[in-house]
């Protein structure tokens, strides 16, 4: 028997079918599981069928996004610097580093220790301190580094295709600045004891060093250290070779490691290691017999006390160490700057000022956290915080190209701190920076806008022009007891305006815009809001001061012919750096209407389509039969 398939025929009987019995709700329900079926079930199958199987995942890359995810959102807001190895395209390349102002390093495997040179941690010591896991065997590793600004650690993971992975955070300790920290988590995910490598603290090219041992008691255990003593050579002075140049006698003390760890099964390994160095001032080399004793104390007697300090954690062996560690940069950062993010091409914007600021404030020295600080010596830090007498004392520094380059390695990096020290040091800042940590940022934030103490005021001597994006200067220092917050923001007119406020105060303040014509206003805890106004000739733009008689006398000394309110910045200017081009961003209607639009079509769309296939025959028949 043979039977003919028609095909014509069978798609009639289909349509009939669809026509006549099926419902919307039915045809919904059929697109539904259609829909599933190609976004969920489809791929599967389709590879099946052709012969694709799945791509094998990287388990390091999974490994790496679960050591970096904490760090993101910070990353973002450019309170961390995220950097991979080798740096990925979009990353801001500069190295991470760590530094009290004493001594300073780079973290990378072959880093060397930095001691402090002029005006910076210039002077190099050809001592390698890092411990790390040695990757040349393995055959797949990824790794990356976090620079948290706001605490001063530097964070450096490693994740190994064999199936264990290493978390390292180090820091130069703020309140014992001889001390550095490492703290390592080495975890083995496999379910059997693993050997690995570690690359451990070396000496390289430093012929007058000379290696002893020692034991040191942390805890109830006695380890064994190392004590390293040598030379190292200032520069050549000027004339060339002398047998008597200056020195310095340079100390380091460390803790004895083995090459070779074995991992726990599928637990973490923990290792904290502290190093303690102290070096001399430059001295004639013929003294080096007498110093070599006291520079070889001082750095055993400051290993004693870290460890002792290390032993009073309240969660774990170092949490006292990291929490005091954390407190002092907290406090350094209360003083700082914010800057709206532009779009536009080669702009300065936060990720840049931080990671700038950070290097510059490592290295100096936070003087008045120090346990070793005397308190006159602390008296003196506070005096010189309050005289700021002609800092700073030129344009800003927004402007200068030359203090934001690149620090894509250690030497652009001291090349940057050494030109932002000279800076400011020349500029009238010179006091602050006897501070230490705490002189260093105040002045860096006062040159952002040009600001300068003056005679009894403080005064914002920026041109108006500048003013294009939104400014935040938090936590100014008038004084012991007053704070000043002065922020610029940029109204929906294009228009620049300044709001002023105090965190806190001794007495009470005044302030007044360019030319000082109008009332001097009282400031407080609540925003105040002052236009910004254009002289002729060109005038700081906002004066500050206790002295409500001294700010009525400015009117009558500064001496201008014309004061108008500044003009709007171009449309074009604003674009560019909110959007990237000149020609702005389309309104928020546009867009809104254009996807309205795309519904309604869609949607008209559909319905055309569902009567045109799912209207009873007789019916489509009776609409377009002739009358």
């Amino acid at each position: 028997m043979n039977i003919k398939f028609d095909t014509s025929e069978f798609t009639r009987r289909l349509k009939r079918t669809f026509d006549g019995n099926i419902s919307y709700r039915k045809l919904f329900l059929l697109l539904f599981f259609a829909a599933v079926f190609l976004l969920y079930i489809g791929p599967s199958f389709l590879r099946w069928l052709f012969g694709h199987n799945e791509p094998v995942k990287d388990n390091t890359i999974r490994c790496m996004d679960d050591r970096l995810t904490p760090f993101y959102l910070q990353n973002l807001e450019y309170n961390v610097n995220i950097r991979h190895q080798p740096v990925f395209p979009y990353e801001h390349n500069a190295i991470p580093y760590v530094g009290n102002g004493f001594f300073g390093l780079e973290i990378q495997e072959d880093a060397h220790l930095n001691v402090f040179k002029g005006r910076a941690l210039l002077q190099s010591v050809n001592y390698h301190p890092i411990v790390s896991v040695a990757a040349g065997g393995s055959e797949m590793h990824r790794e990356a580094t976090v620079v948290e600004y706001t605490s001063g650690i530097v964070h450096r993971f490693q994740c190994f295709s064999e199936g264990h992975f290493a978390s390292y955070q180090y820091y130069a300790h703020r309140t014992m600045p001889s001390v550095l920290v490492q703290e390592i988590q080495i975890t083995n995910t496999k379910n059997q004891l693993v050997d690995v490598e570690l690359i451990v603290p070396r000496i390289s090219d430093w012929p007058t060093a000379i290696t002893k041992s020692i034991k040191l008691q942390h805890g109830s255990s006695i380890l064994d250290y190392q004590v390293i003593t040598g030379l190292v050579e200032m520069s050549t002075p000027a004339g060339g070779m002398s047998e008597d140049k200056r020195v310095r006698i340079v100390t380091i003390v460390a803790r004895k490691m083995s090459r070779v760890i074995t991992l726990k099964k599928r637990g973490t390994t923990k290792l904290e290691l502290l190093l303690a160095i102290n070096y001399s001032e430059p001295i004639q080399r013929d003294k080096y017999p007498t110093q070599k004793e006291i520079t070889e104390q001082y750095a055993i007697d400051a290993m004693s006390k870290a460890l002792q300090a290390a032993e009073h954690g309240e969660h774990n062996a170092y949490y006292a160490l990291k929490r005091d560690h954390v407190k002092v940069w907290n406090s350094l950062w209360e003083t700082g700057f914010h800057i709206s993010t532009s779009k536009a091409e080669n702009t300065l914007n936060g990720n840049d000022i931080n990671a700038t600021m950070y290097a510059v404030i490592s290295h100096s020295r936070a003087y008045e956290f120090e346990n070793l600080s005397s308190s006159q010596r602390k008296m003196d830090i506070a005096k010189a915080l309050t005289y700021a007498e002609g800092c700073y004392d030129s344009y800003h520094t927004l402007q200068a190209e030359n203090l934001w380059k690149k620090m894509s390695n250690l030497e652009e990096m001291n090349n940057v701190v050494a030109s932002w020290m000279l800076t400011l040091e020349k500029q009238g800042c010179h006091n602050l920076l006897k501070a230490g940590a705490s002189g260093v940022i105040q002045a860096m934030v006062l040159s952002f806008g040009g600001f300068r103490f003056s005679n009894q005021h403080l005064e914002l001597n920026i041109h108006p022009k500048f003013l294009h994006r939104d400014y935040d200067f938090r936590r100014l220092n008038y004084g012991n007891m007053t704070h000043v917050n002065v922020s610029i923001a940029v109204r929906d007119d294009n228009k620049a305006v300044l709001y002023v406020a105090l965190d806190r105060s001794d007495r009470t303040y005044y302030a007044c815009d360019a030319g000082c014509l109008d009332i001097p206003i009282q400031l407080g805890p609540t925003r105040t809001l002052f236009p910004v106004k254009l002289t002729e000739p060109l005038t700081s733009i906002l004066y500050i001061t206790s002295d409500k008689a001294h700010m009525e006398d400015l009117r009558h000394a500064i001496h201008v012919k014309e004061v108008v309110e500044a003009p709007a910045h171009e449309h074009h200017v604003i674009a560019l750096h909110k959007h990237g081009h000149s020609l702005g961003g389309l309104p928020t209607l546009f867009w809104v209407s254009i996807f309205v639009i795309i519904i309604v079509f869609h949607v008209f769309l559909c319905k055309l389509i569902v009567k045109e296939y799912c209207e009873p025959p007789d019916k489509m028949r009776y609409r377009y039969s002739k009358p």
